[in-house]
């Protein structure tokens, strides 16, 4: 573990570092408060830290406050090193966002405990984070295509076109819906629709753009958010969809099976007030019209569509 330790007295400096090398911890060196708090800000900085109390440039206590202040994770524990032992002080310490202290000069078993202390509560707060960022995958994302699951699609198209209401800019969208699929699960299994679905889900997303976003909208239906386009824009995303799709055939336990896709484009090009729930009627109309055209095609929204898509 890396930690970062700021001694502007050189025999107490080297004393502390060698300790800590000698302990198996790799150590990042600051002479004064200035050096250290320019070393916490760096993308790789040490999360914990031991701070002399009196430095030069800034002092021990104003590195607390400022990191404090940033509310930033992960999060730095720091050890505050201080030959002050009044009561008041340590209180005055650990108020300006010190976890703990150790007095001068330190005692190598307490600094022990401590760093031990220290890291428990970091490896806590890396689960917590972790644990977090599971819950938040889980709310946002199709668990079995990864892809934006459909609430998290539809507020990335809400936020979206209010971002190019402000801006004056077009938004597209793209409802994409599997052909016949209904059949695969008939006669190959949920397991195989699941397989296949995957392995759609795959192709559409490496088939947008980084700035784009798709989601799974439900079942074998998914939603495909353009920032920037207006029709002709999107009916060439479109185009590359439906071939990334039915380019190739799809792998169920070493069966080939050709998939197909029908899409419908709508954009607020043709309509600059229209919300989200414009676009996605008008898109699904323009899907349904794909549908009964004969599928495998792309299809493209008009005004008046509005209000005729699947019931």
């Amino acid at each position: 573990m890396k930690i970062l330790i700021a001694e502007d007295e050189t025999v107490s400096r080297r004393l502390l570092q060698n300790t800590l090398v000698k302990w198996g911890y790799e150590v990042v060196v600051c002479r004064d408060g200035q050096e250290a708090w320019e070393g916490l800000q760096t993308q790789d900085a040490p999360q914990l830290a031991i701070l002399d109390w009196m430095m030069p440039k800034m002092d021990g206590l104003l590195v607390c406050k400022e990191i404090r202040k940033q509310s930033a994770e992960p999060y730095v524990y720091i050890l505050l090193l201080t030959s002050k032992s009044q009561k008041e002080d340590l209180i005055t310490g650990l108020e300006a966002g010190a976890d703990d202290y150790l007095t001068k000069p330190f005692d190598a078993p307490e600094l022990k405990a401590k760093l031990r202390a220290g890291m428990r509560i970091l490896d806590l707060q890396t689960e917590l984070i972790n644990a977090r960022e599971a819950l938040r995958v889980q709310a946002t994302q199709d668990p079995l295509t990864g892809l934006w699951n459909r609430g998290a699609i539809l507020e990335a198209l809400r936020r979206e076109i209010a971002r190019a209401k402000r801006e004056r800019n077009s938004v597209a969208v793209v409802m994409a819906d599997l052909d016949h699929f209904k059949r695969i699960n008939d006669s190959y299994g949920h397991l195989a629709g699941d397989a296949a679905l995957r392995q759609v889900a795959d192709r559409m997303r490496s088939s947008i753009r980084p700035y784009d976003a798709i989601g799974r909208y439900g079942g074998e239906e998914f939603l495909i958010l353009l920032p920037g386009c207006n029709i002709p824009g999107a009916a060439t995303v479109a185009e590359r969809l439906m071939t990334s799709i039915a380019g190739q055939p799809v792998d169920l336990a070493g069966e080939k099976l050709l998939i197909t896709c029908s899409l419908g484009v709508a954009s607020n090009s043709e309509a600059p007030e229209a919300d989200a729930d414009w676009l996605i009627r008008a898109a699904d109309a323009a899907l349904y019209q794909a549908k009964s055209a004969g599928r495998d095609r792309v299809e493209f929204a008009l005004k008046e569509m509005e209000g005729k898509g699947r019931e």
